[in-house]
Formats: structure tokens, C-alpha cells, sequence
């Protein structure tokens, strides 16, 4: 019984001998830093610096394109501010005065003015001339 128990043992320390020895190997594959998992994690850490770099960069042009837009907004508003003004200051002017107030009919409104054109003939003598 003594001897079943010490070659049991035995192949236990064996099996353990060669379990450690496969994770030895793994483990020096996976901190290689060309091939194994260690060169991939060093290549997303550098991704990762790259990316903050960039996100830094972006993050302060869209703080300069909103500080730009503020301003152009604000600029907008006070332009739009005195075209209010000057809008509302058109409504206090007077009226035309009306010098044909006898044409006017009976609703009293005036009618509408239309534009005559005049042709001329030119005569043969002011064509040569002009030549």
C-alpha cells in the first residue's frame, strides 16, 4: 500500500513538474515585447498617448470655433438690434405730402401714374451726322 501511495505522489509531483514547465513557456511567449501579448499591449499604449494627443487638439479647436461663434452671434444680435431701431424709428417719419389730392377718387385713393414713353424719328440728315 506504501508503495501505490509513493508512486501516486510521485506522478502527482511529475504532472505538477510539467504543468509548471507549459506555463513558464506561456508566460515568456506573452512578455516577449515583439511577438507576444506584451508587443500588443505596448502598441495600444502608444495608440492610446496618440489619441489623447489628438483629442486635446480637437477638443481646443472646437473651444475656438465656439468662442468664434459667440462672438459672431453677438455681433448678429446688436446688428439685428439696430435694424429693430431703425425700423421702428421709419414708422415715426411723416408721411409724403400728397400734392394731388384733387386726383384722387372718391375712395380716396390715388390712381395710378403711368409712365409714357415718346419715340422719334430720327430724320435721314441726323443719321449722316452721326456717322
Amino acid at each position: 500500500m506504501q508503495l501505490i501511495a509513493d508512486i501516486l505522489l510521485a506522478s502527482g509531483a511529475f504532472g505538477a513538474a510539467i504543468y509548471c514547465y507549459i506555463l513558464a513557456r506561456r508566460l515568456k511567449k506573452l512578455q516577449t515585447l515583439e511577438t507576444g501579448m506584451g508587443g500588443a499591449i505596448a502598441v495600444l499604449s502608444s495608440q492610446v498617448d496618440d489619441m489623447t494627443r489628438v483629442l486635446e487638439k480637437a477638443r481646443g479647436a472646437a473651444d475656438h470655433q465656439a468662442k468664434s461663434l459667440d462672438s459672431l452671434t453677438q455681433r448678429g444680435e446688436g446688428v439685428a438690434a439696430r435694424l429693430e431701431l431703425l425700423l421702428a424709428s421709419m414708422h415715426d417719419l411723416p408721411d409724403a405730402p400728397k400734392s394731388n389730392a384733387a386726383k384722387s377718387d372718391s375712395s380716396g385713393h390715388e390712381p395710378e401714374k403711368r409712365l409714357r414713353f415718346v419715340r422719334r424719328k430720327l430724320s435721314h440728315d441726323n443719321l449722316e451726322a452721326a456717322e
